[in-house]
């Protein structure tokens, strides 16, 4: 549970029973709820319930001792006796106030009662107590239990001077140790439990954001090949061109000068970055890029891993942007080898979709034909894929088929990567 008293960290049993003592003498708005309010509402709700009817029970029975074995007038009997074990209906959202309310009411029944019995105080009133003590001990800090057992412990033993065996009062306060005792070791387990749950949410945040960042750069040095090539052909125009136009005026000559001098400058410092953002037992790319002209060794590929694999192109194709052709071959890529991953032995139709201003790719596997040959990681496919279309102006679609097996669909503009 989070700390709902902050208070500077202090060392000490001393230290510890005054912060503590803080604490339950000035009561707060946000104090902490017992263990019940966190529970599923399909356990919550009956647990309620039953502690309802059982604070009315407890309030009940130590109403008619008070006033038959006590002889406690009943004019003061009932407002002692709810004062006792009533709170109990309420424990389970405010078990601080329900303690303080509940310790009031034993203050003023050792009062009435006097000296008259072996024990002063009602046992059901006790046993409400008891489970009072344990919703507080699993719901607040440490030093406010610590607290509540001391205050408790003095109010117990204060039935020894009216005559009350000492052995007894010992087993009750022994018994209110092991309520608080119990409370703590639960609400320690709900902490460590939450802190679990939260540190895992940020892990698996921090393994997104990374997978994020890895595919991004990832797609920065594939695309490098093609801004290079494009440079490349720039430098080679801005330096052909004097020797290609006769009687070139100095000034052109000039500008020419200065567009190649620009392209390798970007060449330079486009492979420096590139280089940062390469691993360290990484190897600079030596093959060109792929695109969908070497899509039939991408199917070949996959048939040979056990898919079937059908591809239909709707449209006439035309050239694509190098950029939009990268992207296109991955996603096919990617896509094949998810269902190769997880559907093994599955038919898988690629469609290929040249529309009026879009390429629409369509991958879909039908399922799994034979059992998995054994269980392999899953990567950040999906990722890299929505991170491609994403850059390129897209939409991508993916998950389960109406009609099972799973669908991946990807619109790419023509025109995004200008």
């Amino acid at each position: 549970m989070n700390e709902p008293f902050p208070a500077p960290p202090r060392h000490g049993l001393r230290a510890t029973l005054r912060d503590g003592l803080r604490d339950i003498l000035t009561p707060r708005r946000d104090e902490p709820p017992g263990p019940l309010m966190s529970v599923r509402d399909r356990y919550r709700y009956p647990a309620l319930a039953l502690l309802a009817l059982l604070g009315a029970g407890f309030t009940a029975g130590s109403i008619a001792l008070l006033i038959t074995s006590a002889s406690v007038h009943a004019d003061v009997a009932w407002p002692i006796g709810v004062l006792m074990a009533g709170p109990l209906v309420v424990a389970a959202r405010w078990p601080l106030h329900a303690w303080r309310a509940s310790a009031l009411g034993f203050a003023l029944c050792l009062v009435a009662v006097g000296g008259r019995g072996f024990w002063p105080w009602p046992v059901p009133a006790f046993l409400a107590l008891l489970v009072i003590l344990f919703g507080v001990g699993a719901s607040v800090p440490r030093r406010t239990t610590v607290a509540v057992g001391a205050v408790t412990a003095v109010v117990l033993g204060a039935a020894v001077a009216p005559g009350t065996a000492p052995w007894f009062v010992v087993i009750m306060v022994a018994l209110t140790v092991v309520a608080l005792a119990f409370g703590d070791a639960i609400g320690a387990r709900r902490t460590l439990a939450a802190d679990l749950a939260e540190q895992t949410e940020l892990r698996r945040r921090d393994l997104a954001r990374q997978a994020v960042l890895e595919e991004r750069a990832r797609i920065a040095r594939e695309l490098h090949d093609v801004v290079a090539h494009h440079m490349s052909v720039i430098a080679m125009q801005a330096e052909a061109a004097p020797f290609k136009i006769p009687d070139l005026p100095d000034a052109a000559r000039d500008t020419f000068v200065v567009v190649r001098d620009a392209a390798r400058e970007a060449l330079t410092e486009t492979r420096r970055v590139v280089g940062l953002l390469r691993a360290d037992d990484e190897d600079a790319e030596r093959a060109p890029q792929p695109g969908l002209d070497r899509l039939d060794d991408l199917v070949a590929s996959a048939e040979h891993h056990g898919l079937a694999v059908d591809v239909a192109i709707v449209g006439v194709p035309r050239p694509l942007e190098a950029g939009v052709d990268l992207s296109a071959f991955r996603i096919v890529q990617e896509s094949l080898s998810n269902a190769g991953r997880h559907a093994p032995g599955a038919r898988v139709a690629v469609e290929l979709r040249y529309g009026h201003d879009r390429l629409t790719i369509t991958v879909a596997d039908g399922g799994a034909r034979r059992d998995r040959e054994g269980t392999r990681g899953g990567g950040h496919g999906l990722v890299g894929m929505r991170e491609r279309v994403t850059m390129l102006g897209g939409v991508l679609e993916a998950g389960p088929a109406p009609d099972g097996g799973w669908l991946v669909r990807a619109e790419i503009p023509y025109g995004a990567s200008a």
